[in-house]
């Protein structure tokens, strides 16, 4: 065991034991709900490593959950990747916009979905630099894993908090879509460039008016972070 719980939710018995049986089988420990309501009590009692959450499931939609659940500072740093029958990119960047960490499209493989979940883990393990970053009154702790804008507590999710510490840590070279992917995503390759698009849009909009010009898109190329206009 790896000492990982992975929670599988999924109002369809087979699909939960099928997913169990490769993770297990993968040295994860799983908890298992068949709807909302069962999936919150056993995050708050249990505190999972992982979320797999359905996309469509009985009363309380997958991404309802998910959406109450990156709005909940006890849960908000907790990956989810969303399983949905859902293949159209309009559904997929709908789930990324709640804070869905990835998504996965039934029929899904075994191999594929434990590939993606060891991906999101390493993504979301801890960094070992310990330094404060700071740039203008836009500072980033990697102890406390804060950021604040002159002063005050900046909202961000777990991904874009990651891709701010590698922009800062890395100021003014331009990469693009595939590197970020690389270095941030730890290089899970079932993880479309299109993401970061998303991630970038969030990032901007957690920096605000007087920091969002720090990320900057560099035509033809992708993205870097500067001071410079």
């Amino acid at each position: 065991m790896n000492g990982k719980n992975i929670l599988i939710v999924d109002d369809e018995a087979p699909i939960r034991e099928m997913i169990a049986v490769a993770l297990e089988m993968a040295g994860y420990a799983c908890l298992e709900a068949e709807n909302a309501q069962q999936a919150h009590a056993l995050i708050v009692d249990r505190q999972p490593d992982l979320i797999l959450l359905d996309w469509m499931l009985p009363g309380t939609s997958g991404i309802e959950l998910a959406r109450r659940l990156k709005r909940d500072t006890l849960t908000a740093d907790v990956p989810i990747v969303m399983l949905t029958a859902k293949g159209e990119e309009d559904n997929k960047i709908q789930g990324l916009e709640v804070g869905a960490d990835d998504y996965i499209t039934k029929p899904f493989s075994p191999r594929e979905l434990v590939a993606r979940l060891k991906a999101v883990l390493r993504r979301a393990a801890p960094t070992d630099s310990e330094e404060p970053i700071e740039v203008g009154g836009l500072l980033l702790d990697p102890v406390s894993h804060r950021v604040t804008i002159d002063g005050k507590p900046a909202e961000m999710g777990p991904t874009e908090y990651r891709l701010l510490q590698f922009f800062m840590t890395h100021q003014e070279r331009a990469y693009t879509r595939s590197q970020l992917l690389d270095q941030v995503w730890g290089g899970n390759v079932y993880v479309e460039e299109r993401t970061v698009d998303v991630h970038i849009r969030r990032l901007r909009k957690a920096l605000g008016d007087a920091y969002e010009n720090l990320v900057q898109t560099v035509r033809g190329t992708g993205y870097r972070f500067s001071t410079k206009g």
